[in-house]
């Protein structure tokens, strides 16, 4: 239970949470997940549902990149601030 907490209270965390939501949907979408327009829907519900995945697929990308972005400029912040503590081994230079 306290790594659950550990990884939720983590800085990494809601960037790393969207980017999994992100691929999560393209994965979906890529293995199907329109086949649900196929049944015998309403035309509203149709509609409804079209403008929802749309609204979804234009954000989407941009949602992941964003998130990526953030990831990379947090750890690079961190690899920083680890180096210039003085006193502290960098493991990646050993």
């Amino acid at each position: 239970m306290e790594t659950l907490t550990a990884v939720v209270r983590s800085e990494y965390f809601p960037a790393g949470a969207v980017l999994v939501g992100v691929v999560l949907f393209w994965t979906i979408g890529v293995l199907g997940g329109l086949s649900w327009l196929s049944g015998g829907q309403p035309p509203l519900a149709i509609l409804t549902w079209m403008i929802f995945i749309y609204g979804v697929v234009v954000l989407s990308p941009l949602a992941g990149i964003w998130a990526a972005v953030d990831l990379v400029r947090r750890w690079c912040r961190n690899r920083q601030a680890r180096q210039q503590q003085p006193g502290t081994a960098d493991v990646e230079s050993l």
